[in-house]
C-alpha cells in the first residue's frame, strides 16, 4: 500500500504506555520502537540485511557527519540515503544539534546558526536551521529533526532560558524551511534542561508552531536516570496525544522500559552497538562482560533464549576468545546480539501493552535484571 501522508496511530494503551504505528514514505514503524544508530550511513559492524534480521524497522543517521562526508548533495545524486546504504526502510536524521554541544571547541554559535570546523580536517561549515533541513531533504530522511542547541548538564537556569529561546526560534525557521511531501515528517525538540516550567514552555511553543512529532532532547547528558524520569513525568503530559514522542539518545534497557511506561514511543542510542564492540552484552539478566576470565571455559550461549546468531551458534567461551584475540567477528556477533535483544525487548513491550499486561511485563523485567548473570560453571562441569 502506498503511503500518501505521514501519520501516527495509537492502537492500544496501558496507563501512559502506548502501542502505536508511525506511517512514513518508506514503511510503517511499530511503536514503541528502538532505532539503531547509523551515524555515517552504516550501523557499525553489521550489514543492512543483518540489521533487518534483528527486527529493526528504522535507523538513525546524522546530519553533521554526513554533511562532512560523503556530503549531502553527493548522497542526493546517488539516489538518496536509502539507496546509498541499501536500507529500504524508514530513516530518521538528527539535525546536528547534539554536535553543537559535543563539539563546542570547534564551533561558533549565533542567531544565524552554527559555524563548525570539521573534526576531520578543520574545514569550515555553516550549519543554519535552513541548511540542516536542506541537508536532511537531500538525504531523503523520512523523519527530519529541527536544528536546536542541546545545552550541557549542568547549566545555569539563565543559560538554559537563553538556549531555549534560541532553539524555539530555530525551530520556527526549521519548520518554514521544511518542504511538505507525502510520507515525510518533521519533529520539534523540547528543551528546557531539568526545569519543569521551561520544559512545559518549550512544549507549548513547539505545539504552537506545529510539528508531525515531538522529541524530548537534552537528556542522558549526565543527569542520571532518576532526574531523567522526573523530567519525563513533567513534560510528556504536555505533548499531543495524537503525535509520536521521541526520547533522544536513550538508552539502557531499563531506560527504555521506564520511558515506555511514561508514554515515550521512539528511542535511539549508540549503547547496544558501542557496547557490542567493547565485549559488553545485554541479556535478560543484565549486562555481561565477555572479557571476564569466568567465560573462557563456558560452553553455554550468552543467552539461551536469544534467537540471534551469536547465541544460536556460538559459546561464551568462543566469544571470550574472539575478544581476547581482538578478532573482528567478536564485535560483529555481539553487536548483532545486542540489537536483537533491544528489538525483542521493544516487541515484548508492544505485545504486553496490547494484552493489558505491561505492568506485569515491567515487574518481570526488573526482577530478571536484578538476578544478575547466570552463575559460572563449577570446575569440571559441562
Amino acid at each position: 500500500m502506498t503511503v500518501t501522508s505521514f501519520g501516527f496511530s495509537v492502537l492500544a494503551t496501558e496507563g501512559a504506555a502506548r502501542r502505536g504505528q508511525v506511517r512514513t514514505a518508506h514503511g510503517t514503524i511499530e511503536t514503541p520502537a528502538f532505532m539503531p544508530v547509523g551515524t555515517a550511513a552504516t550501523v557499525k559492524g553489521l550489514t543492512p540485511e543483518a540489521v533487518t534480521e534483528t527486527g529493526a524497522e528504522i535507523l538513525l543517521g546524522n546530519t553533521y557527519h554526513l554533511m562532512l562526508r560523503p556530503g549531502a548533495e553527493r548522497v542526493e545524486r546517488l539516489g538518496g540515503l536509502h539507496r546509498f546504504m541499501n536500507w529500504n526502510k524508514p530513516i530518521l536524521t538528527d539535525s546536528g544539534g547534539f554536535q553543537v554541544m559535543s563539539l563546542a571547541g570547534l564551533r561558533e554559535m549565533s542567531e544565524h546558526g552554527v559555524v563548525f570546523r570539521s573534526h576531520l580536517d578543520g574545514t569550515k561549515f555553516d550549519l543554519t536551521p535552513e541548511r540542516s533541513i536542506e541537508i536532511q531533504r537531500c538525504l531523503d530522511s523520512d523523519i527530519s529533526m529541527v536544528l536546536d542547541e542541546c545545552p550541557p548538564y549542568p547549566s545555569s537556569r539563565e543559560a538554559i532560558e537563553t538556549s531555549l529561546a534560541l532553539s524555539m526560534r530555530w525551530a520556527a525557521r526549521s519548520k518554514a524551511a521544511f518542504t511538505q511531501r507525502p510520507g515525510y515528517g518533521l519533529f520539534g525538540i523540547v528543551q528546557g534542561g531539568v526545569h519543569a516550567d521551561l520544559r512545559a514552555q518549550s512544549a507549548a511553543a513547539l505545539i504552537d508552531i506545529g510539528f508531525d512529532g515531538y522529541a524530548v532532547g537534552g537528556l542522558a547528558v549526565g543527569e542520571g536516570q532518576e532526574i531523567m524520569f522526573e523530567v519525563l513525568d513533567g513534560v510528556v503530559p504536555h505533548l499531543p496525544q495524537d503525535k509520536p514522542r521521541y526520547l533522544m539518545g536513550v538508552g539502557t534497557p531499563a531506560d527504555l522500559v521506564g520511558g515506555v511506561a511514561r508514554g515515550i514511543d521512539m528511542f535511539d542510542c549508540v549503547m547496544p552497538t558501542r557496547s557490542g564492540r567493547t565485549a559488553q552484552g545485554f541479556t535478560r539478566r543484565g549486562k555481561v562482560n565477555l572479557r571476564n576470565a569466568r567465560h573462557q571455559d563456558d560452553p553455554r550461549p550468552l543467552d539461551e533464549v536469544c534467537r540471534c546468531p551469536a547465541c544460536q551458534g556460538y559459546s561464551r567461551a568462543y566469544l571470550h576468545h574472539l575478544f581476547r584475540c581482538e578478532e573482528m567477528l567478536g564485535p560483529i556477533l555481539l553487536t548483532w546480539h545486542n540489537l536483537t535483544y533491544y528489538q525483542d525487548l521493544m516487541n515484548g513491550m508492544r505485545s504486553a501493552i496490547v494484552a493489558g499486561a505491561f505492568t506485569a511485563f515491567r515487574a518481570d523485567f526488573q526482577t530478571q535484571q536484578a538476578l544478575g548473570d547466570i552463575p559460572p560453571l563449577a570446575k569440571g562441569q559441562v
